[in-house]
């Protein structure tokens, strides 16, 4: 009888306690930009979101854009954007263009492609939200504020209070987009991206890119390692600077990245927040069982970038590129630029055997013999690649030959004329390894090593 008692005012104290309990995919907590563009991006990809803010501005109190100080969002104040101009990825390139859309015709605000982004703070955050509006799956609660977190079974129990009542939530991952990391803090954790930075110098972490930039905004180099690739101060976000330690399903990045943390860095990293947060709840996993290449095929999906490379924006083959650099294949190049460094792809300059030869064998077993059966000179061939086509596939070389001679112009549009003795353009060599290799399917694991 007591037992029964005590289990009956338990559920009478709970039930007073939280006016509703909310069962949710994933929970965004704060209405940064990166906020808004990981629960954006969640809801896209097909999984129940709920985003919650302590601010009454429309969701985006946290605009930390160029000069305009942190929580200021006020009609009339400017903002200029100059990072990331060529890097149209994901969310920030469809805000960039519904942008350019919606006031290409207002008085000074510069609208011209590819040109620093200037506009009004205010309209920048309602065009945001009109963005976040369009999308299924999305609950946004706003005047609502984080009390606290706790780990229950597969999922968090997030205590918020909207309007003096407490209400629970309970989601199977939550990412903490709050500038002061209040979340992690109330998970009793820390976080430190020196933790991801240490020894990646020589490593190939830059394969688990989920966001980069062309600026991170500080002299990034003071804290990564020295030959860090991307060169500063071109960057790329591996998944795993965004995984709490001693805690499943808990995401960071609300001030993950230094410096001024501008709007197109925002929406990069909580884009690549958005799709590894999904990929937890959709399949139901957690983040120690992440598979690097299927979020990042997801990313892809929604057309956001995995390295900055500023050279390859209006090019219909700019995902080829993308997942063959993302292997290391092939690299970008730090190259000056109008007096500003750029990150390039460089697609018109020639192949060398040097540059592919380590990751070719590094993925495929049956490369070093055909190396040393080939022997291919310093500039690597459109016969040699066409060779090497043939022998991992098994395909015979003449049919090869043929079936690419005759898509070279008509379905590849390759300015060039087809000549098996002529060096092959990094362009032509990208397009060509990603189909008929597919170099990008290889599994890598969380620091970027090859999983064969």
């Amino acid at each position: 009888m007591i037992k029964k008692l005590a289990a009956l005012l338990l559920f009478l104290h709970f039930s007073v306690a939280y006016s509703q309990t909310i069962k949710t995919d994933v929970l965004v907590i704060g209405g940064t930009p990166s906020g808004v563009a990981a629960a954006i991006q969640c809801a896209r990809s097909k999984v129940k979101t709920v985003l919650v803010e302590e601010d009454s501005i429309p969701v985006f109190p946290g605009f930390n854009m160029a000069n305009t100080q942190p929580g200021l969002v006020t009609p009339g104040g400017m903002s200029t954007i100059n990072t990331d101009r060529n890097l149209p990825s994901g969310i920030w390139g469809e805000f960039r263009e519904k942008f350019k859309q919606a006031y290409a015709k207002k008085l000074g605000l510069d609208t011209v492609v590819n040109a620093p982004l200037k506009f009004d703070t205010w309209d920048g955050a309602g065009l945001l939200q009109k963005i976040a509006d369009t999308v299924k799956n999305l609950s946004i609660d706003l005047n609502t504020k984080f009390i606290s977190i706790k780990k229950d079974d597969d999922r968090w129990d997030v205590t918020i209070s909207q309007n003096g009542k407490l209400s629970l939530i309970k989601a199977r991952v939550v990412i903490d987009a709050t500038e002061s990391g209040m979340v992690v803090k109330g998970a009793g954790l820390t976080y430190s991206l020196l933790d991801v930075l240490e020894n990646t110098a020589q490593s190939k972490i830059y394969r688990t890119s989920i966001a980069m930039g062309d600026n991170i905004g500080v002299r990034f180099d003071t804290i990564a390692p020295l030959n860090n690739y991307p060169p500063f101060p071109a960057y790329t976000v591996p998944i795993k600077a965004l995984i709490v330690k001693g805690a499943d399903n808990l995401l960071f990045i609300g001030n993950l990245l230094p410096g001024k943390n501008e709007l197109p860095a925002q929406l990069t990293l909580g884009q690549g927040a958005g799709v590894t947060a999904a990929y937890c709840a959709f399949f139901k996993t957690t983040t120690a069982n992440l598979k690097v290449r299927a979020i990042q095929v997801e990313l892809l999906d929604f057309k956001g970038y995995l390295l900055p490379l500023a050279d390859i924006s209006g090019d219909p083959y700019w995902r080829a590129i993308q997942q063959v650099c993302a292997t290391g294949m092939l690299k970008g190049k730090q190259k000056m630029v109008d007096g500003h460094p750029q990150f390039l792809f460089m697609p018109d300059s020639i192949v060398t055997t040097a540059e592919v030869k380590p990751v070719l064998t590094e993925i495929y077993t049956r490369a070093f013999l055909w190396f040393n059966m080939a022997k291919p000179g310093k500039e690597f061939t459109v016969g040699n690649l066409l060779s090497f086509i043939s022998e991992l596939t098994l395909t015979d070389p003449d049919n090869l030959q043929r079936k690419i001679e005759k898509e070279w112009s008509a379905q590849y549009k390759f300015k060039s004329a087809f000549d098996m003795e002529r060096p092959i353009t990094r362009r032509e060599f990208a397009i060509l390894a990603n189909k008929y290799l597919n170099p990008f399917a290889r599994t890598v694991d969380m620091d970027g090593r090859i999983v064969n």
